[in-house]
């Protein structure tokens, strides 16, 4: 199997106007859409996919129809962490067997162990499936951080090599990469300079509102095009702001909608952005130089 790189889209999942019912429909077509941009990943029910609000058999319904349409026209990560190794596990081989070429696995949240805890945790997970796993660092949500070190004992692990970091510390993103394992930055405001600091490519959330820009930002890093990157980045930058200082997928589904997506809203208890989020919003997607549609 070749390694994963480039732009990885933790695809949002779409609801009814209830935000009770999967839109499978809408579902499908976002997947197209981020298709026919050119992502290299799609990445099922990610934090930007709201698993944390979607059932396990939702999960599971996702993850089937997701991978059934990509058919190869793109790689393919399935989220399955879970509190417990048991259930992460489980979840781990139901991936697996729907044809996953990588499984993204948080550390143990909630009432989580120590952080030898965590390392049996992933050892165990690790020795149960063949799929290569992707660590997700994200200690603002887990209270448990894989630090440099840590990923460096991880790393020893046969099917550990990919790590996605949400820290939104580009120092910590250097420090990963010094590691010698491969990186995807998770933090939305650090893409462009990620991407030239050695990351194996990105997890990024907002890019399902913006799939073709991140695809070239990607292409014109990987071709040394820095100044037409950096241009390309100055454009991109503002609604990435307003991303990681918002509530999150509210904002990123909104964005998606005012650019001619429709994946609808968030399930509650994920509250819709006020009149006065929604315009200052669409004045950020403004230096993209795209026309806007309505936010619903």
């Amino acid at each position: 199997m070749s390694d994963l790189k480039g732009i990885c889209v933790p695809i949002c999942t779409p609801f009814d106007k209830s935000g009770d019912k999967v839109d499978e429909g809408a579902l499908t077509a976002h997947v197209d859409s981020l298709l026919d941009a050119g992502v290299h990943i799609i990445l099922s029910c990610g934090g930007t996919g709201e698993f944390a609000y979607l059932t396990e058999a939702e999960r599971r319904r996702i993850h089937t129809l997701v991978g059934k349409q990509i058919q190869g026209k793109a790689r393919y990560v399935v989220q399955s962490s879970a509190i417990s190794t048991r259930d992460t596990i489980e979840n781990a081989k139901v991936a697996e067997n729907l044809g996953a070429e990588a499984i993204m696995v948080l550390p143990p949240y909630f009432e989580g162990p120590t952080m030898d805890g965590v390392m049996w945790h992933y050892e165990h997970v690790a020795k149960a499936i063949k799929t290569p796993i992707v660590i997700y660092n994200i200690p603002q949500h887990t209270n448990r951080d894989v630090t440099p070190d840590l990923f460096a004992r991880l790393l020893k692990i046969e099917n550990i090599q990919y790590i996605k970091d949400s820290t939104g510390n580009f120092t910590r993103i250097q420090q990963l990469v010094a590691t010698g394992g491969k990186v995807f930055n998770g933090g939305d405001t650090l893409m462009f300079p990620a991407l030239m600091s050695g990351c194996t490519g990105v997890i990024w959330g907002g890019a399902n509102a913006t799939p073709r820009e991140a695809v070239q930002l990607h292409d014109l890093v990987a071709a040394g095009k820095l100044a037409e990157a950096a241009a390309l980045w100055k454009r991109i930058l503002p609604a990435q702001l307003f991303f990681w200082t918002h509530d999150y997928n509210s904002a990123v589904k909104t964005a998606t909608n005012l650019l001619g997506g429709k994946v609808g809203i968030c399930r509650k208890p994920a509250l819709p952005l006020t009149d006065a989020e929604v315009a200052e919003l669409r004045q950020a997607l403004g230096a993209l130089g795209r026309p806007l549609a309505s936010a619903a």
